[in-house]
């Protein structure tokens, strides 16, 4: 006998065998799970771009690394991005377009790079952000991609702003709305494929706020809940109905993972440990609808991290990155929001 509905938990999950689809609840109705799993030389693909290189090669990174989530080993050469810089606000992705905005030269950017993703290259324009940014956090569904917080300069100001594109088309960003305070070196960004979320950061104040917003809508974020603990500079990646935010800086380095479930609120629950403590980290994570991939960096590491997204536990070596580096975007054609 089916729960009545004020006795169900947002959040929950079944099968409905008349559809034959996994559904879950969203405190008011049942809603469809959707997934979507590239087939590119055996899984989706997963890139990390620029960043600020340590030895043996110093300096800001132009580099486009890839891998084969599906699988595990090192890296590939990917191309180029338009310019080497770092603190890149994180990226974001389509099914077949990768993106990387804003950066750091040392002056901040309001560039917007993107890839195809299923091929290799180098990067090609395709706007600019409304604002010069860096460090802010970027999520997307298949349609929109959203970049939020970070400095607009290279000092200690901060910004609350979210900008949004049109992820199949070229141009300029456009003015989404406001996170619910001006917000820098966000942990990282997720979303399924109606909910964009953002964790952490500091104002100066370091974070555990978790904030969300309805991708297809224009408006402010939300409150959605609040982290294990205070994090800044980590990383985060999603499948459809779990969102992951891995390591910090702050107020030490850190090696936790934490685990949300997108459609409904609430605290975030403990999921496992990172094998590197991660700080500075790439800040996105990759994601296909199963794993989820983190780079971690702390003390010029090249070291990739791995999980299942849907249990808990510890994360498994997956393999390194062609050069040591921290401070860079990355992104998948396989992430939850798609």
């Amino acid at each position: 006998m089916s729960l009545p509905p004020s006795e169900i938990p947002s959040g929950a999950m079944r099968f409905n065998s008349d559809s034959q689809k996994l559904e879950y609840w969203n405190g008011s109705a049942w809603f469809q799970v959707h997934t979507f799993s590239p087939n590119l030389n055996g899984g989706a693909r997963g890139l990390f771009a620029g960043g600020s290189g340590v030895s043996p090669a110093p300096g800001l990174r132009n580099e486009i690394d890839y891998i084969n989530i599906a699988s595990t080993g090192n890296a590939l050469d990917f191309g180029d991005l338009s310019s080497s810089r770092e603190w890149a606000t994180i990226g974001c992705a389509s099914r077949t377009r990768g993106i990387a905005a804003g950066g750091f030269t040392p002056a901040v950017q309001d560039v917007i790079d993107f890839v195809t993703i299923a091929s290799t290259g180098n990067a090609t324009d395709f706007g600019n952000l409304i604002d010069s940014r860096a460090s802010g956090g970027g999520c997307s569904n298949q349609t929109r991609g959203l970049f939020a917080g970070g400095n607009p300069a290279a000092d200690s100001s901060k910004t609350n702003s979210i900008e949004y594109i049109t992820i199949a088309s070229t141009g300029n960003a456009q003015d989404f709305g406001d996170l619910l305070a001006a917000t820098a070196s966000i942990t990282g960004a997720t979303a399924n494929t109606t909910r964009g979320i953002w964790g952490g950061g500091y104002t100066p104040t370091v974070l555990n706020t978790i904030q969300f917003v309805t991708i297809a809508t224009l408006g402010n974020t939300q409150d959605f809940g609040d982290a294990t603990s205070v994090m800044y500079e980590g990383q985060a990646a999603a499948s459809a109905t779990r969102g992951l935010f891995a390591g910090s800086s702050g107020p030490v380095h850190q090696t936790a993972i934490d685990y949300i479930t997108i459609a409904s609120t609430g605290n975030a629950t403990s999921f496992g440990d990172l094998i590197q403590a991660a700080g500075s980290t790439f800040g996105g994570g990759n994601a296909s609808s199963t794993r989820a991939v983190f780079a971690t960096d702390n003390s010029g590491k090249n070291d990739l991290e791995y999980v299942i997204i849907q249990t808990t536990g510890n994360a498994v070596d997956f393999g390194d990155l062609n050069l040591p580096r921290d401070l860079g975007a990355a992104f998948s054609n396989g992430h939850g929001g798609l």
